[in-house]
């Protein structure tokens, strides 16, 4: 089997392919928006690696032709939701034109694949206590560009199996951590912080946004996991919510990798780390997905942050 990653050079991407490369009889492609260069680490390994811009239609064509693969995970986006406040159109534009690309080379080619659509839980929006844990039924209420882009490839998703059958499965993961993410997305924003506190290249405060929101983490090897096995087993044109389906706050999470140093730190609020609207709470339903795959997470929190610590102490220490 042929499996196609977009954006394979991420965080989510990476992880992925790492998995498909471990199953038996599988061959990993990838696209990548920079130099293939850049992903030495999987070419290395067996990934197949293309730069191609996604939002170009007639090279999204002309891959997909060249590949013909059997799944597609349509992972490249733009997914820092400040960013999509500071430039809303750059994220709706690269977010549905990428996704309308490969939708649409698929019908041209008559390509009988299945297609990974991947949405996001910020598609729910504000949700009071009541409605949690957030099930596929949930009306959506996009409260920032990003969500509304994620919510448009969604509804993209469904609207190409309902006009031309395209085998289209969705799904909407809640929030992921673990090695390899960026320090824009909060647990290895803390973490970078604490290993740079730890070799004296940081002074001993860590700067937050607000610590009270709840929010639901999954690490990011069980959220490809759950990939791989609705792309196998889910129904086209379905929707999967995928969470851990348990709620941490953010100063929960603060305070377990504070905990896991012996430096003294303290914690200062930074106000560019404030989104304009923070919804308090966030919660998956994920029965969908475990009544189709028998899915669920295997890794704890506190294991999955003591990666995320591992990952920047070993990234601090080759440049301290």
């Amino acid at each position: 089997m042929k499996a196609l990653i977009t954006g394979v050079e991420g965080f989510v991407g990476g992880h992925l392919a790492e998995l498909l490369l471990a199953e038996s009889g599988v061959e990993v492609f990838g696209t990548s928006f920079f130099p293939v260069e850049r992903s030495s680490h999987l070419t290395v390994k067996g990934v197949h690696i293309r730069q191609i811009n996604l939002r170009d239609e007639d090279s999204v064509l002309a891959y997909l032709q060249e590949v013909r693969p059997d799944h597609i995970y349509h992972l490249a986006a733009q997914s820092f939701v400040p960013e999509s406040f500071d430039n809303p159109w750059e994220t709706l534009g690269n977010n549905i034109q990428s996704q309308l690309n490969l939708l649409h080379g698929m019908v041209k080619l008559d390509l009988p694949a299945r297609i990974l659509i991947v949405g996001s839980g910020e598609e729910y929006g504000p949700v009071s206590p009541d409605e949690v844990p957030i099930n596929e039924n949930q009306p959506l209420r996009p409260a920032n560009p990003y969500s509304v882009s994620k919510v448009a490839q969604d509804m993209l998703g469904l609207q190409y199996h309902l006009s031309h059958d395209v085998a289209a499965i969705r799904v909407r993961p809640f929030n992921q951590i673990g090695p390899g993410q960026s320090k824009q997305f909060v647990a290895p924003a803390f973490a970078s912080q604490v290993a740079a506190i730890e070799y004296g290249l940081q002074e001993p405060v860590i700067y937050v946004g607000a610590l009270d929101a709840r929010r639901d983490f999954t690490d990011v090897r069980d959220m490809v996991r759950a990939y791989w096995l609705v792309m196998k087993q889910g129904e086209p044109g379905a929707v999967y919510n995928i969470g851990s389906g348990q709620a941490h706050s953010i100063r929960e999470l603060l305070d377990t990798l504070i905990g896991m140093t012996d430096s003294a730190v303290r914690v200062e609020v930074d106000p560019s780390r404030l989104r304009p609207i923070e919804v308090p709470i966030i919660v998956c339903d994920n029965a969908k997905v475990h009544a189709t795959t028998g899915w669920e997470p295997q890794r704890r929190f506190e294991e999955t942050l003591a990666d995320v610590l591992a990952d920047w102490r070993q990234r601090v220490r080759q440049r301290a």
